[in-house]
């Protein structure tokens, strides 16, 4: 009697999952076609996105994540239509208040990382940088080689790959050379103060003119800085083309060398410091009454 008990219980339940299964086909059978429909429709809006971004932010990274997110909340916004359907309310609340707890939780576990990505998003807006240019921060110079959603990748003058999180050239002065074709060259100089200055002057300004990659359209000019501790100092200011940082580097190299041969061809001195030093201090001996000792001990 108890197993027929059992029985009877065992095949009510079962008869009744039946009918509810019976009652929701036609809800289940309709919620899969939704959901196929939001997955065909979100493919199609990934792809317009991703060409629409391509063009816009000129960036295939960012272009590509922001289209897969578009995908995915499409799915997303699919499966809870899907599971309205079938009178899944309350797990379409849970499912809600779940991805709150968990996106606030990764949130915070990966902050950094968040950040270098909304960094990555507003310099893919706002571009400050290309491929192939030339930029300085933090210490950090070199030719960009590749500018991801996360980090930029740039080449430094010696050869060496370095990644630089988005959140760095986000937050912090930013140089980029290759946005003017132009680059001043300042060179500080120093003569002695038996120099005619205004002589100085102008054998310094002619002595430059033929540097490599000179903008002619430029004036040269040349101030007067300071009066140094052994030299009077001037400031010689030179536009040249910015071909490469190498390039950049080698006519401020050639500007030098012709100050240089000038001022020797003209017997213009650029002095050494001088230092004096004085050995009567308390304790010590002078020197003038060492060195007749070690002579006449000699």
């Amino acid at each position: 009697m108890e197993i027929e008990k059992y029985y009877d219980i065992i095949v009510e339940k079962l008869i009744g999952w039946s009918e509810q299964i019976v009652k929701l086909l036609p809800n289940f059978i309709l919620a899969i076609l939704v959901l196929i429909a939001f997955v065909f429709v979100g493919r199609i809006i990934k792809k317009l996105a991703q060409q629409l971004f391509d063009r816009t932010f000129k960036n295939r990274s960012l272009s590509s994540i922001i289209s897969k997110v578009i995908y995915i909340i499409v799915i997303s916004i699919g499966a809870f239509v899907a599971l309205s359907l079938l009178n899944l309310d309350k797990a379409v609340t849970s499912l809600l208040a779940g991805a709150g707890i968990i996106g606030l939780a990764l949130g915070f576990a990966f902050q950094d990382i968040a950040t270098n990505f909304i960094a990555g998003f507003f310099m893919a807006i706002k571009r400050p940088f290309k491929i192939g240019q030339v930029i300085h921060c933090e210490g950090h110079s070199g030719t960009i080689r590749f500018i991801g959603i996360r980090t930029t990748e740039i080449t430094s003058f010696q050869g060496q790959e370095v990644i630089i999180p988005n959140k760095m050239l986000f937050q912090n002065p930013l140089i980029n050379d290759s946005e003017n074709i132009y680059k001043r060259i300042d060179l500080n100089v120093g003569v002695s103060y038996g120099e005619d200055l205004e002589r100085v002057r102008d054998i310094a300004i002619e002595a430059v003119k033929n540097t490599p990659n000179i903008n002619k359209n430029k004036d040269i000019d040349l101030v007067y800085l300071a009066f140094g501790d052994s030299s009077i100092n001037f400031r010689i200011m030179i536009w040249v083309e910015y071909k490469s940082q190498l390039e950049f580097l080698k006519s401020q190299s050639e500007a030098i060398i012709a100050i240089k041969k000038a001022f020797d061809k003209e017997d213009i001195m650029i002095p050494f410091p001088i230092r004096t030093l004085d050995f009567g201090i308390k304790g010590g001996e002078k020197l003038n009454e060492v060195l007749p000792q070690e002579k006449s001990i000699s």
